[in-house]
């Protein structure tokens, strides 16, 4: 069995690799710029030179500490109209947009003239006072500019340039300032249509960066706890996870404990009265929870025990009412007193599930030939159902856990929400809404890690609870 379990941790390593790709892949595509996210405002604006030259002074500066000023990844397969250093521009947009005009004429060197002189021309702008006789036409030349850094598409870009060049000539002083970087931007984008090499996209290129990438960075630190900033508060990601995470463990635990402790009995009762009133009452009262939303019933206690019309049993949010010095055992108690009725929430429909579960196992072992020779034997009825049929009957629970332990930190949003719990359900909703993907991705990964864990330690207790299960290559 060891064999197998060194052999399953091995392949854990290309597993888990193939994963973190994914979740970067995914991460990277995400909508939004994680810098503008970061200083919650956009490059440009209406601003003057020396305010749009400090905007972008913080954008790069912050890029940088995110470590997007890196390639993606170790290597890149792609074609020859491709730029091997587009990733050192810093807006994602001005990127994009390069790497399809680059793809679309075949002459990166081309496309570079021409982008450089539509940050000539935009600088040109903003250095420009505002005055009252052409601050329209500035206003209007600045969305034009910003607008272009967005086309790709030949006949949009020549109709902007257009405008732009109308625009300039409206205006006499603009005209004496602006027109000769305008002109220069004109001719970039006519030499990169003329002298355009489309045969370029057809002819592969391999770029190898090495490991100074960012996937390689993001996924290091990972295993260092370095899980990046969270873009909501700027938190690092692995302090916002830790006041979520403890919440959503107590209450995980504690529910998968109760789960199995109440549902196995309940299973081997079933399977044991099979067709008795008992066995009756309890698949009816346990596929009755079970049919029952749990947002449903926590508005329901709420309602009946948190101080509405009925009773004030129990408090209605929060995790506990005490401060944080108190004492030890006043907090445990008081954070149990609050726990009651999320707990029961959260575990009432796993009762049905786990002990169908085990009365089925039950079900296969108790009228299999070793249990009736157990009988035969003269054992008593209880030895020869807790002593030889649950131990054989165990596997469809174990399969269960594999299922339960990511779950343990992934938490449930519909009760964390509703009873005002701050975990990591409720935190992974947050996070999504306000596109925080640091946070997302992290609670991504370490729910894959711990499936592969739980699919593990399910195999383990396998040949654990059944002898005549080997993994070995044994025939």
């Amino acid at each position: 069995m060891w064999q197998y379990v060194l052999k399953r941790i091995l392949i854990f390593v290309p597993t888990l690799v193939a994963i973190a790709i994914v979740t970067f892949a995914i991460s990277i595509n995400a909508p939004g710029d994680p810098v503008d996210l970061m200083l919650n405002k956009n490059v440009g604006g209406e601003g003057q030179s020396a305010e749009k030259l400090a905007t972008e002074k913080a954008y790069i500066e912050m890029r940088k500490k995110l470590g997007l000023d890196k390639p993606l990844f170790y290597f890149y397969i792609t074609n020859q109209t491709y730029c091997d250093t587009l990733y050192k521009i810093p807006q994602k947009q001005h990127r994009e947009t390069l790497e399809k005009l680059s793809f679309q004429y075949g002459n990166w060197d081309k496309i570079a003239n021409y982008y450089h002189n539509i940050k000539y021309l935009e600088n040109e702008i903003y250095a420009i006072p505002i005055n009252d006789s052409y601050s329209e036409e500035l206003r209007k030349l600045k969305e034009l500019i910003n607008t272009l850094y967005g086309l790709s598409e030949e006949e949009k870009i020549q109709k902007l340039i257009a405008d732009l060049d109308f625009t300039i000539s409206s205006k006499k002083e603009l005209k004496a300032r602006l027109y000769p970087p305008f002109l220069a931007l004109k001719n970039s984008i006519f030499r990169a249509i003329y002298d355009q090499s489309p045969l370029k996209r057809y002819i592969p290129k391999f770029i190898w960066y090495g490991t100074n990438n960012q996937f390689h960075h993001w996924f290091v630190n990972f295993f260092k706890g370095d899980f990046g900033i969270s873009y909501q508060d700027k938190r690092p990601v692995s302090s916002v996870l830790w006041d979520s995470l403890r919440w959503t463990l107590i209450l995980s635990t504690l529910s998968i404990i109760l789960a199995y402790i109440v549902a196995i009995p309940l299973g081997v009762v079933s399977a044991v009265k099979k067709g008795k009133p008992i066995e009756r009452f309890i698949t009816t009262t346990l596929f009755m929870l079970y049919s029952l939303p749990n947002f449903w019933i926590a508005t329901m206690l709420i309602v009946f025990f948190c101080g509405g019309d009925y009773f004030d049993w129990f408090p209605a949010f929060g995790v506990t009412s005490l401060p944080e010095n108190a004492p030890f055992w006043a907090r445990f108690w008081d954070t149990a007193y609050h726990f009651v009725l999320p707990l029961f929430c959260v575990t009432y429909a796993s009762f049905a599930f786990i002990s169908r579960q085990m009365r089925g196992g039950m079900l296969n072992v108790i009228n299999q030939d070793f249990i009736r020779t157990a009988r035969a034997k003269g054992l008593d009825e209880k030895t020869v159902i807790w002593k030889h049929a649950f131990r054989n009957s165990l596997l469809p629970i174990i399969t269960l856990f594999a299922s339960v332990f990511p779950a343990a930190i992934s938490g449930s949003f519909v009760i964390e929400v509703i009873f005002s719990i701050p975990g990591m359900g409720k935190l992974t909703l947050d996070a999504i809404i306000a596109r925080n993907y640091p946070v997302v991705f992290t609670v991504l990964m370490f729910t894959s890690i711990l499936t592969l864990i739980g699919t593990l330690v399910a195999d383990i207790l396998y040949a654990t609870v059944d002898p005549r299960i080997s993994f070995s290559s044994k025939k």
